[in-house]
C-alpha cells in the first residue's frame, strides 16, 4: 500500500512538472529568459523539478559557434514576435573567411497555440519548430568535416525544421543540388520568402543565405513520409539522405523507411546518414522497418573525436545538464541497398 501511495505521488509529480513546463512557455516574454510578471508566483519547487525532468536541459555539443541578432530583427520589414535571428559560424578547412549562416528560427521555449492546430491538420509532429536540436548540430559539423563526401552530389535533407544541415551543406561542400524537405508547412516559410507567408521557416532561410551557396542548387520540399509520392516527388533520386533526431515518433517509423527506399538512388555509393539517440526502443524499431523494406544499416558510436570527446567530457561532468546519452548522445546510422 505504501508503495502504492509512493507511485502515485511521483506520477502526480511528474505529470505537474510536464505542465510547468508548459505553462511557463505559454507564459513566456518573446525573446526574454525570463517569464511574465504572472510567472512570479510560479513555484520554485516547480521550476527546479522541471529542469530535473526536461530534456532540453542540454543544449547541445557546441561545434558550430552562433550568436543572437537582436538588431537583424529590428530591421526586418514583416518581424514575428516568436522568431530570432541567429548567425552560425561554419568550420571551413580553407584558408579563408568561415562561411555564415544566418537563419530565422523560433526563439527558445516559446509555442504558438497556432502550431497544434497545424499539427492536428497534417498529422505531424511539431518538435522541428521548437527549438535547434542538439542531434542536428552533430549532423551538420559532421558533413562539413566530410565535405567530399557530399561534391557534386544530389542531396536531400528529411523532418529538417529550419534547415540548418542542409544549409551548411550547401554552403560548404559543393553538392550540386540539396533539397530541404519537412513535413510541417508552417516551418517551410523560415527557408525561403522575407515575409512570414503560409508555408514555412526553411525558405526564408534560403533566400537570406543564397549568395554562401556558389553554384549549389537549394530548393525545399514539404514531405509528409506516410502519404504516397506524386510522380514528381518519386522520381527524384538522391545520391545522400540526411536527417537528425527524425527516429522517435514510431507512428512514421514505416513512412519514414519507405521514403527512403523511394528516393534514393538505387545505387551501391547512395546512402542515407542518420543522426539520432536511442531513446529507448525508439531507434530499434525504426531500424526494423529500414531492414523490412530491403535495405541495409549499420550504427556507429564514435565516429568522430570531438564528437565523442564532448560526449564522454559530458558523462561525467556537471548533473544539472541533465545529459543523458540515451536521449541525448547521437548515433550515427547509415542506410544503403
Amino acid at each position: 500500500m505504501e508503495n502504492d501511495d509512493h507511485n502515485k505521488r511521483l506520477s502526480s509529480s511528474s505529470s505537474q512538472l510536464r505542465w510547468g513546463i508548459l505553462r511557463d512557455a505559454l507564459l513566456r516574454r518573446p525573446h526574454s529568459s525570463q517569464p511574465d510578471d504572472v510567472d512570479d508566483e510560479y513555484d520554485d519547487s516547480l521550476r527546479f523539478g522541471a529542469k530535473r525532468i526536461s530534456r532540453k536541459t542540454f543544449h547541445g555539443f557546441n561545434l558550430i559557434p552562433c550568436r543572437l541578432l537582436d538588431g537583424h530583427r529590428n530591421s526586418n520589414p514583416n518581424p514575428n514576435p516568436n522568431d530570432v535571428f541567429v548567425s552560425y559560424t561554419l568550420p571551413s578547412r580553407a584558408p579563408t573567411t568561415p562561411s555564415t549562416l544566418l537563419l530565422r528560427q523560433r526563439a527558445e521555449n516559446h509555442i504558438d497555440f497556432h502550431d497544434f492546430d497545424v499539427c492536428h491538420k497534417f498529422h505531424i509532429d511539431n518538435t522541428g519548430l521548437l527549438c535547434h536540436w542538439p542531434s542536428e548540430d552533430v549532423l551538420a559539423y559532421f558533413c562539413l568535416s566530410h565535405a567530399d563526401m557530399f561534391r557534386s552530389k544530389r542531396i536531400l535533407e528529411l523532418g529538417a525544421g529550419y534547415g540548418f544541415a542542409g544549409l551548411a551543406i550547401a554552403a560548404g561542400t559543393q553538392a550540386l543540388e540539396v533539397v530541404i524537405s519537412d513535413g510541417n508547412p508552417k516551418v517551410l516559410i523560415f527557408l525561403l520568402r522575407c515575409k512570414p507567408l503560409p508555408g514555412g521557416d526553411i525558405q526564408h532561410n534560403i533566400h537570406v543565405n543564397s549568395e554562401a551557396f556558389a553554384d549549389t542548387k537549394v530548393k525545399s520540399l514539404i514531405l509528409h513520409w506516410n502519404e504516397v509520392l506524386d510522380s514528381n516527388t518519386s522520381n527524384n533520386n538522391f545520391d545522400i539522405i540526411v536527417a537528425s533526431d527524425c527516429t522517435f515518433f514510431k507512428e512514421f517509423h514505416e513512412g519514414l523507411a519507405n521514403i527512403i527506399k523511394s528516393l534514393l538512388k538505387p545505387s551501391a555509393a547512395s546512402q542515407a546518414i542518420f543522426f539520432s539517440p536511442r531513446r529507448g526502443d525508439s531507434l530499434d524499431k525504426f531500424l526494423e522497418k529500414v531492414k523490412e523494406t530491403g535495405l541495409h544499416f549499420t550504427i556507429a558510436d564514435n565516429y568522430d573525436e570531438v564528437v565523442w570527446e564532448r560526449h564522454q567530457k559530458f558523462l561525467l561532468g556537471d548533473s544539472s545538464l541533465n545529459y543523458e546519452q540515451d536521449h541525448c548522445y547521437p548515433l550515427m546510422v547509415r542506410i544503403a541497398f
